[in-house]
């Protein structure tokens, strides 16, 4: 393993939740043991980008009432591309290189387990994403 894969993994937050049996599938096991701590691991840069996405998108979002922001959030992660891109290269970046070659062998199931907990993560954040009062000069 190389110094980089070493990092990587020293870095990474421990979610004592985590229970991996031997009947867990392949996708599971990833989804258990990399995608989740490395998300957990970058949930602050996940929520300053989704702000960054509601500022250029001419803050809409912050009109929209509880539900249709979940549904923002959702829409967001699954039908924009080049955002949906941007935060799969978040995570992927944080792969070691053996996660790397496990990925590759069924990216399509990661990658819907990889957005599913990234929405679950922004959703569950909602209140971070509160529109901020502009302060009137005295």
């Amino acid at each position: 393993m190389t110094t980089r894969d070493l990092q990587l993994l020293a870095i990474r937050p421990t979610i004592s939740t985590i229970i991996i049996s031997e009947n867990m599938s392949k996708d599971e096991r990833f989804q258990n043991i990399t995608l989740r701590p490395i998300i957990k691991l970058q949930n602050d840069l996940l929520i300053s980008v989704f702000k960054n996405y509601i500022t250029k998108h001419k803050n809409v979002f912050y009109q929209l009432t509880i539900d249709k922001r979940l549904n923002y959030i959702d829409n967001a992660v699954h039908k924009d591309i080049k955002f949906r891109n941007s935060l799969k290269g978040m995570i992927i970046g944080q792969f070691t290189t053996e996660e790397y070659e496990l990925y590759i062998q069924n990216s399509s199931s990661l990658n819907k387990r990889m957005m599913n907990i990234v929405i679950q993560r922004l959703q569950s954040n909602i209140q971070l994403f509160e529109e901020k009062p502009v302060l009137e000069a005295v």
